[in-house]
């Protein structure tokens, strides 16, 4: 019988499910909506992932029953105490096979490192990072921002640069073409009527103007550059956190960074490669170029007693470009 092995990457924007055969071989997609419990509570995850996996089962031609190990890369899923309330709203899938599932921050770290262990760094619109040893010993920050001083993705990015507009208007701070930048995003009249409304909710600036914070970095304005650099040194500071509680400072291993923030180039990542090589000087940065969830896959093959060979973890890479962009 043919074996197939499936991954699902829930997000709290898309959701992904893959389904590979046992040489690697992408077979099969779907997407659906957010599915971060949190969210959408219990019951939309359920259905959102029903969603995703019916689409892949038919775009693969193939059933529930040849799926022979799942793995789920779940945003939400973020403490022991919520495992059984998570795999329970997982059961409504009839899926037969080991399942197993994971923060999906651990996805990026399957995805980008041929070893499977090492450091992952997530700064999408949020932002997360969580790393395993080679025993899959796991350490972790708690995933919920700046709330518990985490950051930056693209919402603290932005909120950052907020500070730096009030900052000159209130005289605390320099000039910022951020500011002139933000009035046209919303169609303030000045930097009074723009601060005002952001102020009274009659205007939003939120993360999807973080590409405006990077062009205006590159272009040299002080204020964008700072906040640029004080995310990298953020992110960094997570990413030192878990290498400490997993003892890597000495260690040859893999910092991998995922997520579209990272697009944004050195003004970034520079400050964050500085603040881990202060701590561990032989860290690895690796950009994934793959969509996290084929460390779904590679998660349901290791469910199924299989080891992914790197010729199957390499034909999975390129066959899953054909089917889904980074």
């Amino acid at each position: 019988m043919l074996r197939f092995y499936l991954g699902l990457d829930v997000g709290a924007t898309k959701t992904h499910a893959l389904i590979a055969d046992e040489a690697g071989r992408a077979v099969g997609f779907g997407e659906a909506g957010p599915g971060n419990p949190e969210n959408v509570g219990y019951s939309g995850l359920t259905a959102v992932v029903t969603a995703a996996l019916d689409r892949a089962l038919q775009s693969a031609s193939t059933t529930r029953g040849h799926i022979a190990g799942a793995g789920f890369g779940i945003a939400g899923y973020d403490w022991p105490s919520q495992r059984s309330m998570t795999l329970s709203a997982l059961e409504p899938l009839g899926l037969t096979a080991p399942v197993e599932i994971v923060n999906d921050t651990l996805l990026g770290l399957l995805a980008g490192t041929s070893e499977g262990w090492g450091v992952a760094v997530v700064a999408g619109t949020g932002c997360n990072c969580r790393g395993w040893d080679r025993n899959r010993r796991e350490g972790r920050v708690t995933g919920l921002g700046s709330r518990f001083g985490e950051a930056a993705g693209a919402a603290e990015l932005v909120a950052a640069a907020l500070r730096g507009v009030a900052y000159e208007w209130s005289r605390r701070g320099p000039a910022t073409r951020l500011s002139s930048a933000f009035m046209e995003l919303d169609g303030a009249r000045d930097l009074d009527d723009l601060v005002e409304g952001l102020s009274t909710g009659r205007y939003h600036i939120d993360a999807e103007a973080a590409p405006t914070v990077f062009r205006l970095a590159a272009e040299g304005d002080g204020v964008a550059l700072d906040t640029l650099r004080w995310a990298g040194r953020e992110l960094g500071a997570m990413a030192v956190g878990v290498i400490r509680q997993l003892d890597f400072e000495s260690l040859d291993f893999d910092v991998v960074l995922v997520g579209g923030l990272f697009d944004g180039g050195s003004l970034l990542t520079d400050p964050l490669r500085e603040t881990v090589r202060a701590v561990a000087p032989r860290a690895r940065f690796v950009r994934l170029d793959v969509p996290p969830v084929v460390g779904g896959v590679l998660l349901g093959m290791e469910q199924a007693g299989a080891t992914p060979s790197e010729t199957v973890r390499e034909a999975l890479r390129q066959s899953v470009l054909s089917l889904v962009s980074p």
